[in-house]
């Protein structure tokens, strides 16, 4: 008995490592973000028409525009990832699940901040200032 139960804890625990906190369904459907993690800033934000989503995170994660900039979101990651906008945005919009490679892209028409998030791990953050 001791050691079947042994077998079963081992089989058990091999499966919360294998799919654990990096598994893509981490975070899915909980539709809750975290706040971001710091302050994003027209000082501080990165001129860019581009976003790159690596490593679990986007890059940059401070972004600015000009007011009718298209900003390509690309999934370079290895597992699935949203963009998607904060609650009580001017806003709302959902990229749906990108696969590794796949690209979405939004156009910021008018001067705002809009903060955004990836419904799958709500821990990614992005912000982008369209002046």
């Amino acid at each position: 008995m001791r050691v079947g139960s042994s077998v079963r804890w081992l089989v058990g625990a091999s499966l919360v490592a294998a799919l654990g906190c990096g598994s893509s369904m981490t975070g899915y459907g909980s539709g809750s973000a975290a706040p971001p993690p710091a302050a994003c800033t027209a000082a501080t934000a990165t001129a860019t028409s581009s976003i790159e989503i690596a490593g679990m995170e986007f890059i940059p994660a401070c972004a600015k525009v000009a007011a009718g900039t298209t900003v390509t979101f690309t999934n370079n990651d290895t597992i699935g990832h949203t963009v998607t906008s904060d609650a009580g945005q001017p806003e709302t919009f959902d990229s749906g699940l990108l696969a590794q490679g796949a690209k979405f892209t939004h156009t910021f028409g008018s001067a705002e901040t809009e903060a955004m998030h990836c419904t799958v791990h709500p821990t990614m953050h992005v912000t982008v200032i369209a002046q």
